[in-house]
């Protein structure tokens, strides 16, 4: 890589300033231009000499010395790839294709850069530029993807492959990055030793020497292995592996024996060959000695003591060996031998032996007798009672065995007596003080005793101060087991009897009730649930998992309560079927903004009128389906009106089909497929088929009249084509048998259906054959479904009659309320069915059909109801008028509540009519008006104290019932009591909207009444139930806390402090994009306002929050203020060539430069006074580092910048730069004095010579040498 010394301006006087005085004053003194004129020697000053020893010599090298040298961390490297060599060889893509594809590539992959070029013999070479870890990669892919692979093997012992890969592979991944090559190493179980390498020839070549080179490294190494027998490893190893450690410190050699637990006699020795034989050497020198030397003695030692001899981690055999030099041989432990054998010389084994004896007997086991159950309270919460004594006595073992009555001690003989005299005082106290007992209850039952949360047992366990041990259910055992204070122990056992036997007695009921019910039963948050189960608190009541999709639900409790809880829920799920009826009505798209109306209006009304829910689908749907939701009249009432207005705004063409009512379901077809493609196949006309079992057998077609006919006839011809291919079968039962087949909804007839897929259709009333039955379907479905309806009808000839006398009086009761009584009955008592005579008959005789038991059961019930009604009383109750409404509740729920509660009958009186509409209140004079008479005398009351009858209640019922109820209803009185609340926070109470006020009300089920404004008055009244009062006045009072709280963080937030600063300094304190005022504004919780632009105080900044928090932001901003003014703005010279190099790309290397230097750059605008002036601002320090910075990288984009201006001198100039060069004159070029051609002999050079400074591609004649013609 060539470099080129470019003389500036300021470098000539940089150069200048390292000369002399006496030169200075030489360069300086009088004379013409020519002695202002630089010397040849200032100019080009030569380079240092190694032996520079006279002062001449030294001023040049300072002068060389002050330039300062361009490093750069970009290298450039050329690869060549010959013609042979070349994976893509045509020569007519050059520069395109998957070559240059590939290049590509490697550019984005490495980040290097490369230029490629086509040699003479029509090799490729390469030119990678960039950091050297990418020039490196580069060439591995270069080598890789643009060369041909050859591939070689090397053989070298197998050992000596781990050295080849290193450590984690690290010496492998940099032998392939070296030699640009792969290289593939055989598994360790592959018996190869070929090492695979793939690249190119010259890597090949390079990745096959290295790997030579470090199996040749291996080779000197040498491994010995040496057998010795294993019970004279010990005294090689020596005391604590410091012999084998000598060994291998002296000889350099690594030597391994194995550990004791293995049985091998093979000691391996590696390292250097000469090393390995003097450790060798070493080794069978203590071996034949010791083996000359040792005897052995053989002793009997109890099994359970040889732990107690080997020590932990074997530390005894070893401290033995350390003192007395003798080996002591163990047995293993799953050997039963009790021989230990000690082996070294005579004078030492006894006292080996002694030691033996002293540890065997240092350690003892013994045992306390305690039982099983006792342990736990022995070992103590988190064994705290166990903890005091392994304190005291750390080197004793404790062992607890499950199952067994007794405890095993371990450890020193002194240690053990102490413990087990503690552990037996323990037991004792235990003994004396505590009991236990065992209970025996069906595991199904143990959940139910343990309860929800563990909050039963948990009880028992509290209250009777014992631990109740219940088996998890793994197990399956049925034993509990109570333990701790005798008396506590059999209250706890009589009580957890006692709720296992009330279990026993419980029933379970599954309620068979659709999913789509549960979430409405349940009621937001569980409200409604939970009135149920406060209802029957005895009943435990369990809904399926939703994600089941189950209808069951469980209720379990006391017989009686689970029967009640379920007929109630039963009556709550037949009033809910009774207001879900749906109906879908299909209205055309364009008229559903008609049938809405303006602001809803219309639909608005029809929901109301007929109190429905009317959904009707989005805008952007394509659906054209309306749905109406509510009970079955009031639906076809509103349906009927929505399609009234479609009729009056289309010219919709409407006609009835006659097609028989048993083939209407085969034509809807399955989920109404087959009725659908025949209604978009006619332009999406409307086709509706009556209900399904009406019998009906006209089918309505709305539509275009085209269309319309086109419906027709091809629901004419699907009909006929399903009459002649459908299989039918007939059957005969009696009329009254008919409701028994079909059941309660449809529910035995919808199974058969849908076990067999054959449809069933029962007569009419107008069918003149009442008893037959058809059945309709595929031949197989049909002889199936026939099969099951016959024995559903031989079932039913165990249907009894039965009938009894009840007063006409009380007929009534049974068959009001859409014969909820009778349907209650039919339910609790097996589906029987109760017939009472026609109104007006006369007749006391009730019909009862069905089971016998169950016919029974029910005249048995009815009886006790016309009881209850002959002992009915009726009583009065009186409570103003004003509060009617309010008792009653939403939609009459609180008074349907006392009359389920206590069984009576409530009624309330008709309301009194106002005096007259609109007009003001009625004088203080004005006489008393009784049941709204308004003409006539006033009649005066007889008793001035009498009520009014608009005040009465009436309730009837058993007299103990109706004391009851009226109690409730009093209770339901709304009472009124007064706050007082501060006027001012009166709207703040309201809300938006009155949004606060509502919410209030909501919450506390209280109506809250808020004076008007006009009075200022400080009073606010609640009316309410007088068990909300209470809670609804802490609310409202918690409010005005809150509020108050608000006022006063309002105070406080609002206080204001204001900081003068320069306003040359704001854009700094907001910083870029506003980071530095959000930060300081998110971190002190305060607002920060800078002047507009026409305010008078320009350099007034405003800061508003909590004191402590604005004093701190002005804190903040006057420190950055404090930084700014320390600061200095130095001006600098440089060359605008170089600016937009500085600058970057979108300004990233002048925002690199301002990051690392923390200072701030400023650049002249174009048109600026002095285009080569920069600004650089910030601490002195910093700022004098930035200049620095900013003139190296001057120096060094000047460079490239006179390189391009060179280059571009070479080119044909345009036709105004010649001209303009004409107009300026021949230019003198640079001129220097005392240059070497005019001092001495040597001839200036001609620069208008084409042999002395030739032109590129100008042929040059050579000129004649004596010496011949020139070579390069």
């Amino acid at each position: 890589m060539s470099s080129v010394a470019v003389l500036t301006q300021e470098s000539f006087k940089e150069h200048r300033s390292g000369l002399l005085p006496e030169q200075k004053k030489a360069a300086g003194g009088p004379g013409a231009d020519e002695e202002e004129l630089p010397t040849y020697k200032d100019a080009f000053p030569p380079l240092p000499e190694k032996a520079a020893t006279t002062e001449g010599t030294q001023e040049p090298a300072n002068a060389w010395i002050k330039i300062r040298p361009l490093k750069s961390s970009v290298i450039t490297q050329v690869f060549h790839v010959p013609l042979e060599e070349r994976k893509y060889k045509d020569l007519n893509q050059f520069g395109e294709g998957d070559q240059a594809k590939v290049c590509v590539d490697i550019m984005q992959k490495t980040g290097a850069h490369l230029e490629l070029s086509l040699a003479k013999d029509q090799g490729l070479s390469i030119m990678v530029s960039g950091k050297l870890e990418a020039v490196m990669k580069a060439r591995k892919e270069i080598v890789s993807r643009l060369q041909t692979q050859a591939s070689a093997t090397v053989a070298i012992p197998k050992e000596h492959h781990r050295f080849v890969i290193g450590k984690n592979g690290e010496k492998l991944q940099e032998l392939e990055l070296k030699t640009a090559t792969k290289i593939q190493i055989p598994r360790p179980e592959d018996p190869s030793n070929q090492i695979k390498i793939s690249g190119t020839k010259e890597g090949l070549e390079k990745a096959k020497h290295e790997i030579l080179l470090i199996s040749a490294e291996q080779d000197k190494r040498a491994v010995e292995r040496v057998n010795i027998d294993k019970v004279f490893h010990p005294f090689i190893t020596g005391a604590y592996n410091k012999l084998v450690g000598e060994m291998m410190q002296e000889t350099g050699a690594r030597i391994n024996i194995p550990p004791p637990s293995v049985n091998k006699t093979e000691i391996v020795i590696t390292g250097e060959k000469e090393q390995v034989a003097l450790a060798v050497t070493l080794i069978k020198k203590v071996y034949e000695e010791k083996k000359k030397n040792t005897t052995t003695i053989a002793v009997e030692v109890k099994k359970s003591q040889h732990k107690y001899v080997v020590g932990p981690k074997g530390n005894t055999l070893q401290e033995i060996l350390d003192r007395t030099g003798v080996s002591v041989e163990i047995p293993p432990s799953d050997n039963g031998s009790e021989t230990v054998i000690l082996r070294g010389e005579p004078d030492r084994l006894g006292q080996a032996l002694t030691e033996v004896y002293a540890k065997a007997n240092s350690y003892t086991v013994s045992s306390v007798s305690a039982p099983s159950w006792l342990h736990r309270f022995i070992i103590g919460k988190k064994g705290q009672n166990l903890a005091k004594i392994t304190q005291q006595m750390p080197k004793v073992h404790i062992e607890f065995t499950e199952g067994e009555d007794r405890i095993t001690l371990e450890g020193p003989t002194k240690d053990v007596q102490m413990a087990q005299t503690q552990i037996e005082a323990i037991v004792t106290d235990l003994v004396s003080r505590m009991d236990y007992t065992e209970i025996t209850v069906d595991p199904k039952f143990h959940r139910h005793l343990i309860g929800k949360g563990g909050v039963n047992i948990n009880r028992i366990k509290e209250l009777h101060k014992v631990t109740v041990r219940i088996p998890p259910d793994n197990e399956k055992s049925n034993l509990i087991r109570i333990e701790g204070d005798p008396q506590g122990v059999q209250e706890a056992k009589k009580e957890l009897l006692e709720l296992a036997s009330r279990m026993e007695n419980e029933r379970t009921k599954d309620l068979i009730i659709e999913h789509r019910f549960h979430r409405a039963i349940i009621g937001q948050k569980g409200e409604k649930i939970k009135e149920v189960r406060d209802k029957f608190p005895e009943v435990i009541i369990n809904f399926p998992d939703p994600a089941q999709k189950s209808d069951i639900v469980q209720l379990r409790g006391p017989r009686t309560e689970v029967e009640k809880c379920s007929k109630f829920m039963q009556k709550i799920v037949a009033e809910m079927v009774e207001n879900s009826h749906s109906v879908s009505v299909p209205i055309f798209k364009q008229f559903h903004r008609n049938i809405i109306g303006k602001g809803g209006s219309n639909i608005k009304k029809i929901r109301e009128e007929t109190n429905t829910k009317i959904d009707l689908p989005a805008e952007n749907s394509n659906s054209e389906m309306i749905i109406i939701t509510g009970k079955k009249a009031n639906c076809e009432a509103a349906r009927s009106r929505i399609l009234a207005i479609q009729k009056e705004l289309a010219n919709i063409s409407e006609i009835d089909v006659s097609i028989p009512s048993k083939l209407h379901n085969s034509l809807i077809g399955s989920k109404g497929r087959l009725v659908r493609s025949v209604m978009e196949e006619c332009g999406g006309v409307h086709i509706h088929f009556p209900t399904e079992g009406s019998g009906i057998d006209k089918v309505t077609i709305r539509g275009p009249v085209e269309e319309v006919e086109k419906a027709k006839q091809q629901l004419l011809a699907l009909a006929e084509e399903k009459q002649t291919k459908s299989f039918t079968a007939e059957l005969h039962a009696k009329p009254e048998y008919h409701k028994f087949l079909i059941g309660k909804g449809g529910g035995n007839i919808r199974k058969v259906r849908d076990s067999t897929g054959a449809r069933i259709i029962f007569p009419t009333s107008e069918d003149k054959d009442q008893e037959l039955i058809t059945v309709v379907g595929t031949e197989e479905a049909v002889k199936t479904a026939q099969k099951e309806l016959e024995e559903l009808i031989k079932s039913l000839d165990n249907v009894v009659e039965d009938s009894m006398n009840i007063d006409p009086k009380h007929h009534r009761y049974f068959v009001s309320r859409r014969g909820q009584v009778l349907r209650d009955l039919a339910d609790e008592y097996g589906g029987v069915m109760v017939s009472f005579p026609r109104t007006g008959s006369q007749s006391d005789k009730v019909t009862l059909k069905g089971a016998k038991e169950c016919v029974e059961a029910a005249k048995k019930r009815m009886l006790e109801i016309i009881d209850d009604l002959d002992a009915q009383v009726t009583i009065e109750c009186v409570i103003p008028q004003k509060f009617h409404r309010s008792i009653m509740g939403p939609k009459g729920s609180r008074i349907q509540q006392i009359t389920r509660d206590h069984s009576v009958q409530i009624k309330f009186p008709d309301r009194e009519e106002q005096q007259g509409k609109g007009s003001a209140a009625a004088p203080a004079e004005a006489p008393v008006q009784e049941n709204g008479e308004t003409d006539g005398d006033v009649k005066e009351p007889a008793d001035p104290n009498a009520p009014k009858k608009c005040d009465v209640i009436l309730i009837s019922g058993r007299k103990e019932r109706c004391d009851a109820a009226v109690e409730a209803l009093k209770a339901l009185v709304p009472v009124t009591i007064e706050v007082d609340v501060p006027f001012e926070l009166h709207r703040y109470i309201i809300g938006q909207k009155g949004s606060g006020i509502r919410k209030m009300m909501d919450e506390f089920e209280v109506n809250i009444q808020v004076p008007a404004p006009e009075l200022q008055s400080d009073k606010i009244a609640i009316t309410g139930l007088a068990t909300h009062l209470d809670r609804a006045k802490e609310g409202l009072l918690e409010r005005v806390k809150e509020l108050q709280a608000e006022q006063e963080d309002r105070a406080l937030r609002s206080f204001k402090l204001t900081i003068t600063v320069d306003p040359k300094y704001h854009p700094k304190i907001i910083g870029r994009k506003g980071a530095i005022i959000t930060n300081i504004r998110t971190e002190h919780d305060v607002n920060i306002q800078f002047p507009e632009k026409n305010d008078e105080n320009q350099d007034q900044i405003t800061i508003t929050g909590y004191e402590q928090n604005a004093i701190a932001a002005r804190d903040s901003i006057q420190a950055i203020v404090d930084e700014l003014e320390e600061m200095i703005s130095e001006d600098i010279t440089l060359d605008s060539r170089v600016h937009a190099r500085i600058i970057g790309a979108r300004g990233k290397g002048i925002r690199k430069i301002m990051e690392e230097f923390k200072v701030d750059l400023r650049f002249p605008q174009s048109g600026a006074a002095d285009p080569n002036q920069v600004t650089v601002i910030g601490r002195p320090e910093l700022v004098d580092e930035a200049i620095d910075h900013l003139l190296n990288l001057e120096e060094e984009y000047l460079a490239d910048v006179v390189e391009n201006e060179a280059k571009a001198a070479y080119m044909r100039p345009s036709s105004s730069s010649a001209a303009a060069m004409d107009e300026r004159g021949p230019s003198k070029g640079f001129v220097v004095r005392e240059a070497p051609w005019a001092t001495g002999s040597e001839k200036a050079p001609d620069m208008s010579s084409s042999e002395d400074f030739p032109s590129f591609g100008a042929p040059v004649q050579a000129k004649a040498s004596p010496w011949g013609p020139k070579r390069f």
